[in-house]
């Protein structure tokens, strides 16, 4: 199996994708690249059993119906801040808050959207190519949030971002070998101890071997319609040693 990570950002420049392998009770890192454009990022996925992708899949459909109506100048505006963060957040985005204590940023109200137009994009080439493409956690590219799955692994899932935390990013790199057992970093360690967009990617690569395994949570008969179109975050249910086997 080999499994595919997307640290998806606007634009190419932070852009990372790492790419895993798992045979012979190993998870060996081939390849982490940051630098990618979309040719870039649908070459891995060709290759992928599954895709684990950091980036919104979908918009609220609260908001989208939103939208629509004052486009048409028919809106009825919600006049608080419960009002207005059923239409900034997913049912996605709820669950995982009640999950593991974590809110994903807003597609609709926060500049992740830069990112989820982009993803839009490259999933519309998936279809156009004869892919299927399926929001809801079961396709071929599943929504990651590696903040949560850090999380429920135990690591720290804040605080190693940007080049100023370069020495909280070297530790979480030591502590991810360490605890999962045959993780074969080869000669990718040093750019995922120097880029957190390079870790992301890697952490987005266990999340999709995770989703392969069906051992990330999903949603119920109600979430389901929604995450057809929302899009769904799989946060892995298993521990991380369970990956390799």
């Amino acid at each position: 199996m080999r499994t595919v990570g997307v640290d998806l950002a606007a634009e190419p420049k932070n852009t990372a994708v790492a790419i895993v392998d798992w045979s012979g009770g190993t998870a060996t890192v081939v390849s982490v690249r940051v630098g990618q454009d979309d040719d870039h990022v649908l070459a891995a996925i060709s290759e992928a059993t599954r895709v684990g992708l950091d980036c919104p899949l979908g918009w609220p459909d609260p908001f989208i119906d939103f939208l629509i109506a004052q486009r048409g100048g028919s809106v009825s505006a919600p006049t608080d801040l419960a009002g207005r963060r059923l239409l900034a957040y997913r049912e996605t985005d709820r669950a995982v808050t009640a999950l593991t204590g974590l809110r994903p940023l807003s597609v609709a109200a926060d500049r992740i959207g830069h990112a989820a137009m982009r993803a839009a994009g490259i999933l519309a080439k998936l279809a156009e190519s004869g892919q299927p493409v399926d929001r809801g956690g079961d396709g071929l590219v599943v929504e990651a949030y590696p903040a949560a799955a850090l999380k429920q692994w135990g690591f720290p899932h804040s605080g190693y971002k940007q080049g100023r935390n370069l020495e909280v990013l070297e530790r979480q790199v030591d502590a991810l070998r360490r605890r999962l057992p045959g993780l074969d970093l080869a000669d990718h360690a040093t750019l995922c101890r120097r880029s957190d967009d390079a870790f992301d990617a890697v952490v987005c690569a266990l999340i999709a071997r995770s989703a392969a395994l069906g051992k990330v949570c999903r949603p119920d008969s109600r979430q389901a319609e929604l995450a057809r179109t929302e899009g769904w975050i799989v946060v892995p249910t298993c521990e991380l040693t369970a990956l390799v086997g």
